[in-house]
């Protein structure tokens, strides 16, 4: 029997709820999204749409974006569960004339996001999209954790954060009103 795979949103810190104006939950299915970009000028886009243009995955659930996707199993009823979700969208949002041409065209997208898949459960992929003469184009790029004995593959550089924060004696120190502490928001997120 074939494993099913589609990609979920994945968020490893809080980034995407700043750089985009509508995030994805993560955990939601995803596509790779650009037909929500066909008739966009993108020099026009705000920037937060214009950070959702170049590299924002959409979740099929929320229409939210998201800069990571993760590879996962699903089975054939959670995959017709994401194209229903998205054909909803497709239909009431976006204008398409009926559900089962909302249908088709979700289909044709969940095909796609689900070629993607080829790589090993928990792959993360992330993606680059450019408007080239009138065309989009998109690129992918997969990260997988390093194998045991790698430089970067112990414990401690495993948990490694993409930025760290240190403060220097030149700069002057900050108010309590300027003070930011995004280490307390990804840990919860909620506050």
């Amino acid at each position: 029997m074939t494993t099913l795979k589609l990609p979920r949103t994945l968020r490893l810190d809080p980034s995407d709820t700043f750089v985009f104006e509508h995030p994805a939950e993560p955990g939601e299915w995803a596509v790779t999204g650009s037909f929500l970009f066909f008739d966009a000028a993108v020099e026009t886009l705000s920037p937060k749409a214009r950070a959702a243009f170049r590299s924002g995955f959409v979740g099929v659930a929320s229409l939210g974006f998201s800069t990571l996707v993760v590879v996962s199993e699903a089975s054939g009823a959670e995959r017709e569960e994401a194209t229903e979700a998205l054909a909803r969208h497709i239909h009431e949002r976006l204008g398409a004339p009926d559900l089962d041409t909302a249908r088709t065209a979700a289909r044709e997208e969940i095909e796609i996001a689900a070629s993607l898949c080829a790589p090993a459960v928990g792959t993360v992929i992330a993606m680059h999209r450019t408007s080239e003469d009138g065309e989009i184009r998109e690129s992918f790029r997969t990260l997988a954790s390093r194998p045991p004995g790698l430089p970067g593959a112990d414990r401690m550089h495993a948990h490694a954060r993409a930025f760290t924060f240190v403060e220097t004696d030149d700069e002057p120190r900050e108010t309590a009103e300027e003070v930011a502490d995004l280490i307390g928001l990804m840990e919860n997120p909620n506050r």
